[in-house]
């Protein structure tokens, strides 16, 4: 159980990257957040991530104990299981797919991937501090924020960048 944890810690190998491990492992979460989209209700899709962020917490805690070193590069479950709150309630990309609009989707699934990536690095208060909680409480809480900040801007740039899409799902 412990080597299937450690998996799901380091994103399935992905978190063992030699570069930008973090935004390398993040993409694990990339499929994660586009099926969270099927759901069609908006309150299902934010307890979904409230639950994945909830469980990454064990998560990245033993890996760390497995690790030895306080927020081990190689733990990348922050990353991916928390990226589907950026997502949450944002587009409907699942029936965009579905319905053949492949292109603003991608655009937006990439512009929400890297506005995640950016304010994980930037870590805005408080995430710089919470990362000094011991265990798996610093390593997620720190991009819990990082991605309720990221929710806020990925809103409002596809309210401007694809407002055809926002209206309609909202």
């Amino acid at each position: 159980m412990k080597k299937f944890v450690v998996a799901v810690a380091n994103g399935f190998g992905l978190g063992l990257s030699p570069f930008a491990s973090g935004t390398t492992g993040a993409l694990v979460g990339v499929p994660v957040a586009i099926a969270l989209s099927a759901l069609q209700s908006v309150p299902a899709q934010f307890a979904v991530a409230l639950a994945l962020t909830i469980l990454a917490l064990p998560v990245c805690d033993i890996a760390e104990r497995h690790y030895g070193e306080k927020d081990d590069g190689r733990i990348v479950a922050d990353e991916w299981m928390l990226l589907p709150i950026c997502f949450a309630g944002q587009l409907p990309l699942w029936e965009m797919f579905r319905g053949g609009n492949w292109q603003p989707a991608l655009a937006f699934v990439a512009m929400a991937f890297v506005v995640s990536r950016v304010f994980d690095i930037l870590k805005i208060f408080p995430a710089y501090r919470l990362q000094s909680l011991p265990g798996g409480w610093g390593i997620v809480l720190d991009d819990f924020f990082a991605d309720v900040y990221s929710w806020l801007a990925i809103r409002a740039l596809a309210l401007w960048l694809f407002p055809e899409f926002v209206i309609h799902f909202m």
